[in-house]
């Protein structure tokens, strides 16, 4: 079981901060979680419409979508930052 963490817009359209999953066996990396999570319902398949435009932290390091999700304990999963 893995805890995804959900912020800004993301977390808007899902409707939920965070939550625990059991991931299929076939969810092997970044891509791979934001391509399964567009299956669970219309408000996740609305928040990941653009995969690209998500950004992902495992276990709170930033990662890139290829990069393998096995034994991570905490996903948060985020628009691109802006700053200013």
């Amino acid at each position: 079981m893995v805890k995804l963490v959900y912020f800004a817009w993301v977390r808007e359209k899902i409707g939920k901060d965070e939550e625990h999953l059991d991931l299929p066996d076939t969810v092997k990396t970044g891509a791979d979680l934001i391509a399964y999570l567009t299956t669970l319902g219309e408000n996740y398949a609305e928040a990941l419409q653009f995969p690209n435009a998500i950004r992902l932290a495992i276990n709170m390091e930033h990662a890139e979508h290829d990069e393998p999700i096995s034994g991570a304990r905490e996903i948060g999963l985020f628009p691109p930052m802006t700053g200013g």
